[in-house]
């Protein structure tokens, strides 16, 4: 049976507004990988020829005359992702067709032989610098130009091509890696080397893969982290295992190398602190074709996204790819208006202000409400509220500990079940039918240490949602 707590007590004794000193066995973020979580939304730009080609894989043997924007503005496209509520940029430095969007010395497959000339890269990180955004880049490791792939030396080329983008367009904050490679198995990438390099060069960048080092693909491109979202997952000990130890079963993995299932859901014994990512494409394809604007994402369905990454402990990256022009199609832009518009106005007033410590209203993660598993906190909004959204976050510098709960409200007579849940972790978003209450109650039921509740919030959906 599960015991009452009255508020005030309660919180006068567990209110924290610095950090524990936690259990040392529990797996704790670095600071990188909490500032790249608290972003929430990133945005990826896939261009490239095949922009110009309507391809989604290029083969390599394209001509670098195709590539002509005849508009491409890139702080006309940081202004748009900034307005929209994005943090960080990502653009497809080089894709799997080997063409390279900056002036890079290793080969003429290169944006500098194009009639464009200009530097994609150089302008992008400029832009998002000016705007305060954070900027990324995505280097493909497979390159179907490229000669030497498929050897040894390519794994030199292509550190050399990273060494390029890491020293000469300012700070990187993001680093993102695949391990694809098409039909050539023979290929052997050097990730430990390429991480190592991403330290030395740009040791405050995180960098993404199948499975890390800093943050981990989500197991599908559909935009859905697991309903249950572990930050920790289980990997060898150098980021490396080979294909034929897939008798592991997705418990070790590399990239390429990679049990969806386990991604996405993660592991609550994991020993290795790393977040899933969400990667999704606002269209059917993650290149600009006019033949699929019908298929771009409205606002609502990119609001339902949110909630199924941001909201499952994840974050959100997602693809915006500029058009022939080298800019964001007008059609993608209105739905990003959409999206943000709708966001902003169901988060604008949380209705546990004033109700519970501002400790928990803060929007900070640092300060929190240490709870007692099995125990109810109890919030009295003292009147009748309506509201159909609750949030929830734990304080992930500490690590992450919420096993599952409930969510109640009081009918006036009892209390009755609003919704179960699962993990918490950075956030978790709820949403379910309007109801009206005076009174709610949330029970942490199971968690694996000290719960350290960061903010909770009650909301009232758009209206456009």
């Amino acid at each position: 049976m599960k015991k009452s707590v009255t508020v005030l007590i309660f919180f006068l004794l567990s209110v924290h507004s610095s950090l524990l000193t936690a259990q040392s066995s529990i797996v704790k973020p670095t600071l990188q990988q909490v500032a790249w979580q608290e972003r929430e939304t990133s945005a990826f730009l896939h261009f490239t020829v095949n922009t110009f080609t309507d391809k989604e894989w290029g083969d390599g043997t394209e001509s670098e005359k195709i590539f002509n924007p005849t508009d491409f503005n890139a702080t006309k496209i940081v202004q748009t992702l900034k307005k929209t509520g994005f943090k960080l940029v990502i653009i497809t430095a080089k894709h799997h067709d080997g063409f390279c969007l900056w002036h890079t010395k290793m080969t003429e497959h290169s944006v500098k032989n194009s009639p464009f000339k200009r530097d994609v890269v150089k302008e992008l990180s400029e832009a998002c610098k000016k705007e305060g955004l954070k900027f990324g880049v995505y280097l493909s490791p497979w390159d179907r130009h490229e000669k030497t792939y498929g050897t040894d030396k390519y794994n030199s080329f292509y550190k050399a091509q990273l060494t390029e983008l890491l020293t000469n367009y300012g700070e990187i904050s993001e680093v993102w890696f695949d391990g694809a490679k098409g039909d050539n198995t023979k290929m052997e990438y050097d990730f430990k080397g390429f991480w190592n390099l991403v330290r030395k060069l740009q040791p405050k960048a995180v960098m993404f893969s199948d499975v890390g080092p800093d943050v981990r693909w989500v197991g599908n491109e559909s935009g859905n982290a697991g309903e249950t979202c572990w930050s920790t997952i289980n990997i060898s000990k150098d980021n490396t295992i080979k294909a034929s130890d897939l008798a592991l079963k997705g418990k070790a993995i590399a990239p390429g190398i990679a049990d969806e299932k386990y991604l996405n859901t993660g592991d609550i014994n994991g020993s290795r602190w790393i977040p899933a990512e969400t990667d999704v494409s606002i269209r059917k394809g993650w290149f600009y074709h006019a033949s699929e604007n019908a298929t771009v994402k409205s606002g609502k369905e990119l609001v339902d996204l949110y909630y199924k990454s941001v909201g499952r402990n994840s974050l959100l990256l997602l693809n915006i790819p500029p058009n022939r022009k080298g800019q964001l199609d007008e059609q993608d832009v209105s739905s990003l208006t959409d999206f943000r518009s709708i966001l902003d106005e169901t988060f604008k007033k949380n209705l546990l202000e004033g109700v519970v410590f501002n400790s928990l209203t803060d929007k900070k993660i640092g300060t929190y409400v240490e709870l007692n598993t099995g125990a109810s906190f109890e919030m009295d909004f003292k009147k009748d509220v309506a509201f159909d959204r609750f949030m929830m976050q734990e304080n992930i510098s500490e690590g992450q500990s919420i096993e599952n709960g409930e969510l109640e409200y009081w009918d006036g007579k009892a209390w009755q079940t609003l919704q179960d849940f699962t993990t918490v972790g950075y956030k978790r978003l709820m949403r379910f039918k309007a109801v009206t209450t005076s009174k709610i109650r949330l029970t942490i039921l199971k968690a694996k240490s000290k719960i350290l509740l960061s903010d909770i919030g009650c909301y009232k959906a758009s209206s456009k949602e």
